[in-house]
């Protein structure tokens, strides 16, 4: 048994209250650590500005297009860096 496995093994519960219904059993650990992994920025945004666009497809390039405007009109990157 590996380290690992016996630090994981202490820090179980010994009175499990997962219900029967819960069965991992079938399950593959990590499966979506890869995707994970790639990253993502979730944004919330208020529902009248979600209510303007149909997918995060159009919120991106709505906001690479203002970000470019910015850019033109100010001579600043969006992130705040002069050219």
């Amino acid at each position: 048994m590996r380290t690992s496995e016996k630090r994981m093994k202490k820090t179980q519960p010994k009175n499990d209250d997962l219900r029967p219904e819960y069965n991992f059993r079938g399950g593959t650990r990590g499966k979506y650590t890869g995707r994970y992994a790639e990253g993502s920025n979730v944004v919330v945004l208020d529902p009248d500005v979600a209510a303007m666009f149909t997918d995060s497809g159009s919120v991106n390039r709505s906001l690479r297009a203002l970000g470019r405007i910015i850019k033109e009109r100010s001579g600043v990157s969006p992130h705040g860096e002069t050219p």
